[in-house]
């Protein structure tokens, strides 16, 4: 994961993610009440986990962002993907994501799902904006508030 990204505060590049990493993915995440949040303890789990694909932004020495996905057979999915509030807008998420389509058509996968919620519009748009399709509805799916998930699909082309 050499890609490097270009901000104006200075530069990020992405890399593995790992379980010492935890701790500042549950920080993120506290800032972030639009995605789900994680524990340390199930963000450390979960990278344990078979086919899973975990991707750090990271700027100045410091963790900004990250993708959990995992895999089976040809079908991924994102399973949480979040950028540190003062590092939006600058490109990481979408890096993030990219990446994360490169490696699971590496892989073999051909569908990439993620559930995003329903009052959530930017993120939405960000996922249309990046070839992903709505594909469903789950009533319900999210807690802190209740709400409805929004499920998307994107066409991995090999």
């Amino acid at each position: 994961m050499a890609t490097e990204l270009r901000r104006d505060q200075g530069r990020a590049s992405l890399r593995r993610l790992r379980a010492e990493d935890a701790g500042a993915v549950a920080e993120i995440l506290r800032q972030s009440p639009e995605a789900v949040f994680w524990p340390e303890a199930s963000v450390r789990e979960v990278l344990e986990w078979q086919g899973i694909l975990g991707i750090a932004s990271e700027a100045a020495g410091k963790l900004s962002g990250f993708l959990i996905g995992r895999q089976t057979k040809d079908e991924a999915e994102v399973l949480n993907l979040a950028v540190a509030p003062t590092n939006r807008r600058g490109g990481e998420g979408g890096a993030l994501l990219l990446a994360a389509i490169e490696e699971f058509q590496r892989r073999g996968a051909s569908r990439l799902f993620l559930e995003v919620r329903e009052s959530n519009a930017n993120a939405i748009a960000f996922y249309v904006k990046h070839g992903f399709s709505r594909s469903g509805r789950r009533e319900g799916y999210y807690r802190d508030p209740i709400e409805a998930a929004i499920v998307m699909e994107g066409k991995l082309t090999h």
